[in-house]
This record gives structure tokens, C-alpha cells and sequence, in this order.
């Protein structure tokens, strides 16, 4: 009877190789069949995640706050100073009184507007606005960086999922090995040391789940800061991965469209503009500005007066002053100028990098699928035919079973990374990388 059974328990897993090689392509990233009415009820969406962080995520709406902010000083910048209105009198002590009998007692009004020399409060405004798209464009920018956060938090979850997924069932695989190797033990055709080896690699598949749970929780909380959610929120199932998506354009593609749309070097591009209004608008500062008063003096035995004023400052210090000002403006252009180019071969190196990435990930994804995990499920199962019949031990069994399953975990862990270096590659292109749809015009 338990040599019937052990036949039975043999072939049972003589049939899993057969299953892990059909699950090579885009069959290995399917959700299993357990449990998968039960999560697809109630899961976490790339998309859902994504909308909630830039709806909720406080740097963000900061940053939204910022732009508005600076997009409201544009007609204060541009505006003319406020006008000053004063009263006076002259005679008593008593506000507004005059002295009947003195001719030089009077009471009165006056008025005077500031005029800035001509050209300023164009500049002014002017420069306030290329602020203000400054600003957008910072806004823009966080929105792209939250968005490949995200959307490689969200990768990540997913990856510790599968691990998890994986991983049970590596534990589940393992234990009927075991007691395989302890019915072959009780039958006299196999060794006690087979049936010790097989607790201890449960043990550390056990330290194993440990771990991941350690590591999903993390990758959790991550998402959940994100998300403005508190860290230890629970959070439901990732929705799973569709396949890596296809990345259809050359890195020359990448470069132009980098450099033709990234908020950062729009940025730059607006202050290099601001500088160098700011740097006119010091050259204008030499020229006096121009006030105009209007006074209005009643007096009790004289005829009233009327009076005008037109005053103007004089640059009396502008080695001091203007001239510093000229001069630290024009810095602060050549300023401008550096942070652009650094912008900008930043902007190359970053696009290059995750390219690289990419595109590394991509061809280990393409030989996980097709020749790794095949030929390791094949050896799998030679060496469990030589296990049934005597030939080769437990541990050679253990090795490619393990082999099998890490490279499946390998797997999703480079699918996981190649995502989210499309995630990255999406904010500083604009693209739309990750939802797998094709790419227009693009070249491979």
C-alpha cells in the first residue's frame, strides 16, 4: 500500500515540470487559479493608485499652490505704486481749525502718484510671468516624478505579491517532496539524511516568507506616503501585471523628445528668460522715476490755492546702487544659463540610464521566458525520473526545483523593474510607456 502511494505521489509531481515549461511566454505572469475570483473583487489598479496620489498627495497640491501664487503677482508686478493722499492744516492745534485773523492759516489736501520711468512695469511684469511659468513648470514636473513614483511603488507591491504567491507554493511543492522522501525512507528505498535535508529547506523557506512579508509591508507603506494614506493601511491586492509593455522608440527619439517637453529644462528655460529681463530692467533702473502732487490749500481771508508738484529721484548713488544691481543681475543670467545646460545633460544621462535599463530588463525577460525557465523545468524533471527510480538523490531534486521556482520570482522582478524604468522614462518624456499600447512612429 505504501508503495502504491509513493508511485502515486512520484507521478503527481512528475506532472508539475510538464505544467512550469507550458507556463514560459506571457503565460508566466498570469494569476493563478486559486483565489483569483476572490481578489479580482477587490484589487488595487495602477491607474486608481495613480489618480488618488495627484489627487491627495500634499508636495503636490503644494506645488499647485505655489504656481497659483506666482501667477497672481503677475499684475501686481506690473501695476503702478499706489497713489498717497495726505490732509494739512495750518493755524490751530485743533484738527482742521484755522486762525480767523492770520492770512497764512489754511487747511488742505494733497495727492501724489508715482510714475516708473518708462518700460519698468512692462519688465516687471514680465518677469514676474516668466516666474509664474516657472513655477507651472515645477508643478508639471512633480506631477510627472509623483506619477513614476508611483507607478514604481505600485510595481514593486505587485513584485512582492508574486514572491509571496511563489513562494507558498514552493513551500506547498516542498512538503509533498518530503513526504515522498520519508515514504521512501519508511520503504527502506531512501535515506533519513533526504528526510532531514527536506525539514531544513522548509525551515528556510519559512526565514524566506518571513522576509518577503517584511519587504511586501514595506513596499506597502511606500505606496501608502504616496497615496496620503497612513503607513499602515491595509491595502488591497495588486491587479496584475499585463506583460511588459513595448518600448518602440530608439534612445535618439528619447533625447528629442526629452529636450522638446521636460518641465524641468522648461523651467530653466523660463528663468534664463526672467534674467535676462531683469538685467533690462537694471539698465532702465538708471532713469528717474517721475511723481506727480496735487495740493489744495483753503485759506479763511485769502482766495483759495491750487498747487502742482513734479518730483524725480536722482541716481546720485549708482555706483552703489544701479551699477551693483546691473552687474548682480547679469550674474544671476549667466546663472541661469549654467543651471539650463546642467538641466540638460542631466536630462541626457537620466534618459540614457533608464533606457539602458529598460532595455537590459527587456532581453532578460525575453530569455527567463524562453530558454531559463524551459530548461530548468526540463531539468527538473529529468531528475525527478532519476529520483524515482534510485538514481539521483534528494538534494540534485531540491536544487532544480528551487532553480525553477527562483527563476520565476527573477522573473517577476525584472518585469517589475523594466516597468518602472518605463514609469521613469515617461516623466521626462511625456510619453505613455507602461500601458502597453504601441508607439507611434517609433523605431526599435
Amino acid at each position: 500500500m505504501t508503495k502504491k502511494w509513493l508511485h502515486h505521489a512520484l507521478a503527481g509531481l512528475l506532472c508539475l515540470p510538464g505544467l512550469l515549461v507550458q507556463a514560459q511566454g506571457p503565460n508566466i505572469i498570469k494569476a493563478r487559479a486559486a483565489g483569483s475570483a476572490a481578489r479580482a473583487a477587490s484589487v488595487l489598479r495602477l491607474d486608481e493608485a495613480v489618480q488618488e496620489a495627484l489627487q491627495n498627495n500634499p508636495s503636490l497640491q503644494s506645488a499647485l499652490h505655489t504656481a497659483q501664487a506666482e501667477r497672481h503677482r503677475v499684475p501686481q508686478a506690473s501695476s503702478f505704486p499706489d497713489p498717497t493722499f495726505a490732509v494739512n492744516w495750518m493755524g490751530n492745534i485743533k484738527p482742521f481749525s484755522v486762525q480767523t485773523n492770520d492770512p497764512s492759516s489754511y487747511r488742505g489736501v494733497a495727492a501724489t502718484q508715482e510714475l516708473p520711468f518708462p518700460g519698468k512695469r512692462r519688465l516687471r511684469g514680465e518677469i514676474a510671468g516668466k516666474e509664474a511659468d516657472a513655477a507651472q513648470a515645477d508643478y508639471e514636473g512633480m506631477r510627472r516624478r509623483l506619477t513614476a513614483e508611483v507607478k514604481a511603488a505600485f510595481y514593486d507591491y505587485w513584485y512582492y505579491d508574486k514572491a509571496m504567491q511563489v513562494t507558498l507554493q514552493n513551500k506547498d511543492l516542498l512538503q509533498k517532496l518530503s513526504q515522498i522522501a520519508e515514504a521512501r525512507y519508511r520503504v527502506g528505498k531512501g535515506i533519513q539524511q533526504d528526510v532531514l535535508k527536506s525539514q531544513l529547506q522548509l525551515s528556510l523557506l519559512l526565514q524566506k516568507l518571513t522576509v518577503l512579508q517584511q519587504q511586501q509591508a514595506t513596499a506597502a507603506a511606500r505606496l501608502n506616503a504616496l497615496l496620503a494614506r497612513p503607513p499602515e493601511q491595509p491595502l488591497a491586492p495588486p491587479a496584475d501585471v499585463a506583460g511588459p509593455a513595448p518600448l518602440n522608440y530608439s534612445l535618439a527619439q528619447l533625447y528629442e523628445l526629452a529636450d522638446r517637453t521636460d518641465p524641468g529644462l522648461r523651467r530653466e528655460q523660463r528663468m534664463v528668460e526672467s534674467r535676462q529681463l531683469a538685467v533690462n530692467l537694471a539698465r532702465k533702473d538708471y532713469y528717474p522715476d517721475l511723481a506727480v502732487g496735487y495740493m489744495y490749500e483753503q485759506r479763511p481771508l485769502l482766495p483759495d490755492m491750487h498747487g502742482f508738484t513734479f518730483t524725480v529721484n536722482i541716481p546720485a548713488f549708482y555706483k552703489s546702487k544701479q551699477r551693483q544691481e546691473l552687474a548682480e543681475a547679469g550674474q544671476r543670467a549667466a546663472a541661469a544659463e549654467e543651471s539650463q545646460q546642467n538641466r540638460k545633460n542631466e536630462l541626457d544621462f537620466e534618459v540614457q540610464q533608464q533606457y539602458l535599463e529598460a532595455k537590459a530588463s527587456q532581453q532578460l525577460l525575453q530569455l527567463y521566458s524562453q530558454g531559463v525557465v524551459p530548461q530548468s523545468s526540463l531539468a527538473l524533471e529529468s531528475s525527478m525520473s532519476a529520483y524515482q527510480v534510485g538514481t539521483a538523490d534528494f538534494l540534485t531534486v531540491f536544487t532544480n526545483f528551487s532553480t525553477v521556482l527562483d527563476y520565476q520570482t527573477g522573473y517577476y522582478r525584472e518585469l517589475a523593474d523594466y516597468q518602472s524604468s518605463l514609469a521613469r522614462l515617461e516623466s521626462l518624456t511625456g510619453l505613455e510607456l507602461t500601458s502597453g499600447g504601441p508607439a507611434p512612429g517609433g523605431k526599435e
